[in-house]
């Protein structure tokens, strides 16, 4: 049942289908989103003599353009799973459905195996919906499902119906670029100049999935840079770092210099969030200069609460001097959305207000994001310990749900209110 990735890494000479399968919540966004674990391990068995193909339910999916290379995708209403019956929101599937998926797996030639990859942990009534499909249709073929959900839980993924589970992060694969060419006619890239994270904040899996932080080499970004806007019309390009200022002189400086040579015409995005203790002015500067439209800042928020959560990242006079420098190269208070955790386990409803507050009184835009037990976290054990349904039950581990309807450490009144004040 549980396969070592090193298996699955030696394939060759094989057609070989990755799927990237619909996604059942309350709500799902186009955040620059693309299975990039999968499209690693595609680009890698390709390199190794494989024909790769790949179904990602949610691009194919998509119905309308919603700018920056982002699209709005198909939904359909669906009845909630029970545990989650009294929450009063909709219940959705969004991309593909499931007359899709087979239209378009008839446009596919019968693979060899078919990869599937999982990303939330609340996800996988997706998950199961496309293997039961595929195992329809291909009832002799090897499914293997990988991915977060699969290594964070893996017990509960040995009732997926896969045949095989991927529940190690395995060795480190070379850099290679990824395979964006599998899409038709992308708009976006995702470009990662590391894997990992060196920090270990409480609440994060970063160092579960990749337990080592490890730069790129330049020259393997520039490559992957080439490789993925040679693939599409591509107007934008998403860095999914966690470390993305990491060695900012010799690794991000020289980064930009290149962008700004080769690609000028591109916007760029930081959706995981900057560490505001690199913003200095020269670095600001270097950021507006070479085109980065949307600003994520990391800063979790002020209170003891959220700042232990964050492995003391940084500190409130830090975080002013950034925006102070960040506004000054010409960004606007709009452009500068600032991440912040709320319903943490211990904090409370004036830590969360003091955030909110101060973020807006140094002149950038509060994001308020509701906590999210994620199995492996210290946060996730605290959580555990008052409600123990999370540890058998990933579909708690939902935000939307937890915080809100769970936990009921804000109730759902509150959060409406804690969301009002953002405006």
């Amino acid at each position: 049942m549980f396969l070592e990735p090193e298996k699955l890494y030696g394939l060759r000479g094989q057609t070989i289908l990755g799927i990237n399968p619909p996604v059942l919540d309350f709500a799902w966004f186009d955040l620059w989103a693309k299975p990039l674990g999968l499209l690693n391990v595609l680009g890698f068995l390709r390199s190794r003599g494989n024909r790769v193909h790949l179904l990602d339910c949610m691009y194919e999916g998509r119905v309308k353009p919603i700018g920056s290379g982002r699209w709005k995708v198909a939904q359909e209403r669906r009845e909630k799973p029970a545990p989650l019956r009294d929450i009063p929101r909709h219940f959705h599937r969004f991309g593909l459905s499931p007359v899709a998926v087979d239209e378009r797996l008839d446009q596919l030639p019968a693979p060899d195996v078919i990869l599937v990859t999982s990303i939330m942990t609340y996800w996988y009534a997706g998950v199961f919906e496309t293997i039961a499909q595929l195992k329809r249709r291909y009832p002799k073929t090897p499914v293997i499902l990988g991915g977060i959900y699969a290594l964070l839980c893996p017990e509960h993924a040995a009732h997926s119906g896969a045949d095989f589970i991927v529940a190690g992060s395995g060795p480190e694969l070379p850099f290679t670029p990824l395979p964006l060419d599998l899409y038709e006619e992308p708009q976006y890239a995702v470009l990662s100049a590391s894997r990992g994270c060196p920090r270990r904040c409480d609440y994060c899996a970063s160092a579960l999935i990749a337990p080592r932080f490890q730069p790129k080499p330049l020259p393997d970004i520039f490559a992957d840079l080439a490789r993925q806007t040679a693939a599409g019309p591509v107007t934008d390009v998403a860095f999914y770092d966690d470390a993305l200022l990491w060695g900012k002189e010799k690794r991000f400086q020289p980064l930009c210099e290149h962008l700004r040579e080769k690609y000028p015409h591109l916007r760029l995005h930081t959706p995981n969030g900057l560490s505001v203790n690199e913003l200095d002015r020269p670095t600001a500067e270097i950021l507006r200069q070479t085109g980065f439209a949307t600003l994520r800042l990391s800063l979790e928020g002020v209170g003891k609460t959220a700042d232990a959560a964050g492995a003391h990242k940084t500190s409130q006079d830090n975080y002013l001097r950034a925006v102070e420098n960040l506004l000054a190269v010409g960004y606007q208070p709009d452009d500068l959305e600032t991440y912040l955790l709320a319903g943490l386990p211990g904090q409370s409803l004036e830590e969360v207000e003091q955030s909110i507050a101060f973020v807006k009184s140094a002149g950038a835009r509060p994001k308020l994001g509701e906590f999210s037990p994620i199995p492996g976290t210290k946060l996730f054990q605290a959580a555990a310990e008052a409600h123990p349904i999370i540890l058998t039950e990933p579909l708690w581990h939902n935000n939307t749900a937890y915080a809100p309807y769970l936990s009921r450490h804000f109730p759902p009144e509150t959060w409406r209110q804690l969301k009002a004040s953002l405006l």
